[in-house]
């Protein structure tokens, strides 16, 4: 394929177990009820058994495995497992997944993409309640500037794959780049809106490596496997990239405390500002976080994979305020596993023996991965399934999820 063809790709070879019809994303004011509590607004759903079929098969490390409705190896490139969400084009989303099958040695074959969504929320006003998927952009390092061998060393348009990199969070810079957040180094990746690398993998300060760093060099690592970046904020031209999990150091001597940095994208740098963010023991992971406005961010916290999900809250923190033990000072604003659902946006099931659903409802995928702020008092939450991870149904492997919340507290300055 060439490389201008790879600039956006079109999914024509999609397959999928529902029909997806266009949709219009659900605008700010396509209804502008206020409530004073928090309210699941829509709620849509890509099937799990959604691929591209015109791309390279993937899977073939779980040949023979079953987890209905999926069977490996695939018919192609899945189109699930979303980490991170950004507005693209008009009525559009940009939805990445992270590095495929959750283990650097079995995605060998995962294709690295952002997707261009269509999401037609079903609400209590009527949606379809379905995903339209469109275009995608291919990340790739056809100047050779990653600096480390790749799984496609030696193919001209040197795709990228799981087994280079495991981005968990995305960010659309002030003139359109794209800026990741990757676990593998961890480090910041920058790449060009078509998805071209543009310079080497960007560490983190304090020589923090994770066990899959390629630069490691035989020395102990200093943050634990997959406990890199999994999420970045952004604020005009800074980037707040955050650690998911603790360093080596503080596993034991300060369990939940987790490092966020300031790295300024115009001049290419760190800034030296640096914030300690404390979790809750029962969530334990900053899953993501997204900008509420210049100074505030919010940002979500779950828990240690438990299927169905049991603990996974949003708080807001504002870079300004700093507590009496040196942490930002974060307010609860959602309670991802109790969202008020008054007028059964979530009903009826989609599958028989669905769980979570109704009022209150719950949401039950093991990573809870991707948030937006789309209004003053609105956020998108979009599920990472894990694929095939069941959370949603006990014999099932989970749908990807995107759900609207109304979250009133957020209104407040």
């Amino acid at each position: 394929m060439s490389t201008s063809a790879l600039k956006l790709a079109r999914v024509a070879g999609l397959v999928t177990v529902l029909a997806m019809v266009p949709g219009v994303v659900a605008r700010a004011g396509d209804d502008d009820r206020r409530s004073d509590q928090n309210q699941l607004i829509g709620r849509a759903v890509l099937p799990v058994s959604t691929y591209d079929t015109e791309s390279p098969r993937a899977g073939d490390f779980f040949e023979g495995m079953t987890n209905p409705p999926v069977t490996f190896p695939l018919p192609g490139q899945p189109v699930q497992g979303f980490s991170a969400i950004v507005e693209a084009r008009r009525g559009r989303w940009l939805a990445m997944p992270d590095n495929g099958f959750g283990e650097q040695g079995n995605s060998l074959d995962f294709l690295i993409r952002a997707y261009h969504l269509q999401l037609d929320f079903k609400t209590a006003r009527g949606g379809s309640g379905t995903v339209t998927v469109g275009d995608y952009i291919s990340f790739r390092d056809p100047d050779r500037v990653i600096g480390f061998p790749i799984v496609n060393e030696s193919t001209s348009e040197r795709l990228l794959t799981g087994g280079d990199i495991d981005p968990e969070s995305l960010q659309v810079g002030v003139n359109g780049d794209l800026w990741v957040g990757d676990e593998f180094g961890p480090w910041i990746l920058h790449f060009d809106d078509e998805g071209v690398l543009l310079e080497a993998p960007i560490p983190l300060p304090g020589d923090l490596k994770s066990p899959q760093n390629p630069f490691l060099g035989g020395a102990a690592p200093t943050v634990a496997r997959s406990r890199g970046i999994e999420a970045m904020g952004i604020s005009g031209r800074f980037l707040y990239p955050t650690l998911e999990g603790a360093t080596v150091a503080d596993v034991t001597a300060d369990p939940n405390r987790r490092l966020m940095f300031e790295y300024d994208t115009h001049f290419g740098r760190f800034t030296g500002r640096q914030w300690v963010y404390r979790v809750n023991p029962a969530t334990g992971f900053v899953a993501d976080m997204a900008p509420l406005d210049r100074h505030r961010l919010v940002i979500i916290e779950r828990d240690n994979g438990v299927i169905p999900a049991v603990e996974r809250r949003a708080y807001v923190v504002d870079l300004r305020q700093v507590g009496a033990d040196g942490s930002l000072v974060k307010r609860e604003v959602l309670d991802l596993a109790a969202i008020p659902d008054p007028d059964g946006v979530s009903l009826p099931p989609i599958h028989p023996g669905d769980v979570g659903l109704g009022n209150p409802f719950r949401v039950v995928c093991e990573s809870s991965e991707a948030i937006r702020v789309v209004r003053r008092d609105r956020v998108l939450i979009g599920c990472d399934n894990n694929f095939p991870n069941r959370g949603r149904n006990p014999v099932r492997a989970d749908d990807s999820e995107f759900i609207l919340v109304e979250v009133p507290a957020l209104r407040d300055r």
